[in-house]
Parts: structure tokens; C-alpha cells; sequence
């Protein structure tokens, strides 16, 4: 085995709720013989990055494992951290393999890969295991592997190929890019599912006490008769995850918001539809097969001016889309002027129709018929109902807590065809495809970089997304020992050489290779 590799490296730490710190010494284990190491390339900040930074041990994807791999076998992992041990956050990442195990099958020494975080089939209590949660993610030197937890059950691998001629930011990207195309192609289910726990509530004659006797999250389809709202709210909790709840109003209304599980529809792909007379066929009819915009729609992007809300902002410019007309909200009047001058030569490159909005000065008035959701405020979410066209489609793409509920109107959210989605994380083919797009020079996702640094501006960075100070995608290059956060159009004052290789203000490869270099 390959053994040039230090005894210890520098890692960003997380230790607990709102502790991150530079680790200047941490020490670099030696692969198992199932197990791989690489060296870190690249790795984005990320909105999610945040959300650990604050729960800590309470994000959903912290905790410990509960399927598939024993407990002995996730103990000879130096690499899985759950629950309450200290983790390197960071899923946006590409690495080079500096050593494998006797026994590893999937990668050589040398090989360039990029990271797909979602460890789908290894469940958590209340989602997943990922890369950079319960497993050390990539802002660090260097990072273990295991192939036991990086191969799904058909034997594909989240270490995904990456090509040597492409900068290592435009591939890391293809992460968070995934993420934004997983919310759209994302398959809804338009019917109960076969063989699934089924439970039928009619509010005239159900007695509630039968409740009781239900599990919690055991629910596949509820199929709810009438409008008690107090019913429903004590019904939510039974619902399992991609539970689908089917709320037939019969002509009555609940009178009054319901307590709703909004963080529950992202987390845990808890799905609601309905409809105001007494056909549940009618409320199936009204699912859409996918999260994608339609033709025409007027499409509204909920913290547009934010690194993922100008993801959205792009994507949906550029899909191709007859028809579409893409509004972007934010707080920020630098921030919304920014994205204005990003978005405005591709919507007119597409013949889209493209306009920003302040969200308390100058919100719009008209409805919407797709609403997708960046800030992670349940309030948001309520007030999406109220914007909504009929037959809207609702992504809640910012996670909000899976714990959270909120009062939700949702004799509106029916009157109306409203229609929520949720996504977490992607898939490895959500990755392929975008890493595919990027490689074939269809989608530059170094338009959406903002700012560089190594890892001694790695905690500035991710502090920067908390405040949003930043508008766009930071890239961290754990390399560039000393290289503060620095956003690109600071480079001039002290990178006067990686500055000129900017291309009208965008991140670019020759970019990258001259930062590179000058902290070789």
C-alpha cells in the first residue's frame, strides 16, 4: 500500500452546536482493508453546512446508523462520527485517491473522483447517512472511505469518475446542482401505494381513540373524509415517511389553519393532496407526475439572490421551457442586483422573461404557478398558499427541521390544486446527469461561484452563509494554507494574477490553476 501521506492534517471541525474550529493537527488514519483515502481537492459551502452548525447532534442526519451495516462494522470506520462525536462538515467535494485497501475493488491510486453525499440505503432514525454528517466530510486534507458504506445495494458507487481536464470547482458543483435538479425530476406517487398500511378516516363516524393503537410514521395513505382539523392534526404524526395523505372535504372547510408538518414534507417526503368534493380520485388526478415546471408557468424563486435560490434562478432560464416568466426574491438589494447581472443575459439568451423583486418593498401581487422556497422559515410556507395559482406547485427545497410543524390553510391549499414537494439531498444519477452536462460544457457551474478560500477561511465561510454576506458559492481548497475567504471581486487586491484570469467577473479553470499555483 501507498504510504505518503502525513500522520496528521489540517480539518475544519465541528465539536458541537455552533463550535467549529480549525484543527491544525488531526490525525490521518491508515485505510483498512476495505477502506480508501483521498486527498481533498475542493469542497463548496453549502446552506446544509449551516443547518448541522446549529443542530448539531440533532440533525436527522447525525445520528446513528439503523440499517444494513452492524454496529461492530461502523466502529472500524475512523470516518463515522455520529450522534454526539466531533465531524469535519462538507458534501460538496472532489477528491484524489492517495491509498486503498488490500481488499478495495472500486478505485486505484490516482483516480479523480466526485463525492455523492446521500448514503441513501443506510437509514438514520429519521432520515439518512451522508457524507460530511455521521461520516467526516470534506473540509479536510484528507478523508477516509469505506466501501461497505459507499456502495448502494446494486453496487454503484458515491465516488463518482470525475475527468482531469475540468476545473475541480465546476465538478464539485455538480453536487449542489444535483440537489436543485433532484427537486424537479423528483417522481411523485399518484395513488396508494400497493400493499402499503392504509387507514381510512371518515370524521362523521371515526372514533379517535382508535388513534391509539396506530404507530407513529406507520402510514403509507390516509385517506381523509371531511374537514375536523382537530382530527387531522392528531392523524399527521401516524404518517410514514413518503406517507401520502388524501384529504377529501366533502363541501365542508376545517374553518381554521391546521398545525401541518412542514418539516416532514422535506425531510421526510410527506406528501398532501385533496380535493373540496367527496371523489378521493379527484385528489390523486391532481398529483403531478414530477416537481418539474410546466409551460407558462410564472415561477417564483423564494431567495433568489442566495447561493442555491440563483441555482434555481438559472436552471429554470435555461430548461428549455416555452412560455416561462422567472421572478427572484430576496431581502438584498446588492444581492438581487448581483443575480440580475448573472441571470439577465441568459434569459434573454432564452427568450425568458426574468425579473427580480425586493421581498418586503416591492413583493408581486399576482399569483404564481410554481413557488420554490430557499429560506428554510415555516411562515414561508404558509404564505406560499396564499400566492399560489390554481394547480401551483409548492418546492420546499430549504430544509426546514423535520421536527417543525405550522399552521397551514389548507382549505385554500385545496380549493386552490395547491401541490407541496420536498427533496433532500440527490441521487447518484441526479449527480451523473449534471456532472454529464458539465462535462459536455452545457451547464458551467462556476457561474454560481462567489468567493475562494482555504481552510483558514473555511469557518469566515460558512459563518459569511449564515449572515448571507456572500452572494453566491464559496469554494474552499484545503491546498492554499493562508488563503483567507476571499470574494472574487477582492482578488485584485491580493491576487492580482488569479484575478486576471477571471472571465467578466466569473470563476474559470485558468482561474483555479493560478490560485493553484500560486500556493503550490
Amino acid at each position: 500500500m501507498n504510504t505518503d501521506w502525513p500522520k496528521t492534517a489540517r480539518a475544519v471541525q465541528l465539536t458541537g452546536a455552533d463550535q467549529l474550529e480549525l484543527n491544525p493537527a488531526k490525525p490521518v488514519p491508515e485505510p483498512g482493508p476495505l477502506q480508501i483515502l483521498a486527498k481533498v481537492e475542493v469542497t463548496g459551502l453549502c446552506f446544509s453546512d449551516l443547518k448541522l452548525l446549529k443542530q448539531f447532534n440533532g440533525h436527522v442526519r447525525k445520528s446513528g446508523i439503523t440499517t444494513i451495516l452492524d454496529e461492530p462494522t461502523l466502529q472500524s470506520i475512523p470516518s463515522y462520527v455520529p450522534d454526539s462525536k466531533p465531524t469535519v462538515p462538507g458534501h460538496e467535494t472532489v477528491v484524489r485517491v492517495v491509498a486503498v485497501g488490500d481488499a478495495v475493488k472500486t478505485v486505484q491510486v490516482g483516480d479523480r473522483r466526485l463525492v455523492q453525499a446521500d448514503y441513501r440505503w443506510l437509514k438514520t432514525a429519521n432520515s439518512n447517512a451522508a457524507f460530511g454528517y455521521n461520516f467526516e466530510g470534506g473540509l479536510q486534507e484528507y478523508v477516509l472511505f469505506d466501501e461497505r458504506v459507499i456502495l448502494d445495494p446494486d453496487r454503484d458507487s458515491t465516488l463518482l469518475p470525475a475527468p482531469d481536464d475540468l476545473p475541480a470547482s465546476a465538478i464539485a458543483l455538480s453536487e449542489p446542482w444535483a440537489c436543485v435538479e433532484d427537486s424537479y425530476v423528483v417522481h411523485e406517487r399518484q395513488a396508494p401505494l400497493p400493499g402499503g398500511h392504509q387507514l381510512t378516516v371518515d370524521c362523521r363516524t371515526f372514533d379517535p381513540a382508535q388513534l391509539d393503537t396506530v404507530a407513529d410514521e406507520s402510514l403509507d395513505d390516509v385517506l381523509f373524509l371531511g374537514a375536523n382539523a382537530d382530527l387531522l392534526e392528531r392523524v399527521f404524526p401516524k404518517v410514514a415517511k413518503q406517507g401520502l395523505v388524501n384529504i377529501v372535504l366533502r363541501g365542508e372547510r376545517f374553518g381554521r389553519t391546521v398545525e401541518t408538518p412542514v418539516g416532514r414534507l422535506h425531510y421526510g417526503g410527506v406528501r398532501i393532496t385533496g380535493t373540496v368534493d367527496d371523489d378521493p380520485e379527484a385528489g390523486y388526478r391532481r398529483i403531478p407526475a414530477t416537481g418539474e415546471i410546466r409551460e407558462g408557468d410564472r415561477i417564483d424563486v423564494v431567495g433568489a439572490a442566495g447561493p442555491m435560490g440563483t441555482m434555481h434562478v438559472i436552471r429554470n432560464l435555461c430548461q428549455g421551457v416555452p412560455g416561462v416568466d422567472v421572478w427572484g426574491g430576496d431581502m438584498s438589494t446588492g444581492r438581487l442586483a448581483q443575480l440580475a447581472k448573472l441571470a439577465n443575459p441568459l434569459a434573454t439568451a432564452n427568450g425568458v422573461t426574468f425579473n427580480t423583486y425586493h421581498a418586503k418593498d416591492n413583493p408581486p401581487t399576482e399569483p404564481f404557478n410554481y413557488i420554490a422556497l430557499m429560506v428554510p422559515v415555516p411562515a414561508l410556507v404558509a404564505a406560499a398558499i396564499g400566492r399560489s395559482a390554481p394547480g401551483a406547485i409548492i418546492n420546499i427545497f430549504a430544509g426546514i427541521p423535520a421536527d417543525v410543524s405550522h399552521p397551514l390553510d389548507l382549505d385554500t391549499y385545496i380549493e386552490r390544486g395547491a401541490y407541496f414537494i420536498g427533496t433532500s439531498g440527490s441521487t447518484i444519477e441526479d449527480m451523473r446527469i449534471v456532472l454529464q452536462k458539465v462535462i459536455d460544457r452545457r451547464l458551467d457551474t462556476n457561474l454560481s461561484v462567489a468567493a475562494v478560500s482555504g481552510l483558514d477561511g473555511a469557518v469566515d465561510g460558512i459563518r459569511a452563509v449564515e449572515t448571507q454576506a456572500i452572494p453566491g458559492k464559496i469554494i474552499v481548497y484545503p491546498e492554499c494554507r493562508g488563503l483567507p475567504l476571499t470574494p472574487l471581486d477582492q482578488l485584485a487586491d491580493t491576487y492580482p494574477e488569479v484575478a486576471a484570469k477571471l472571465n467578466n467577473g466569473a470563476w474559470t479553470a485558468a482561474a483555479e490553476a493560478a490560485l493553484r499555483a500560486a500556493f503550490a
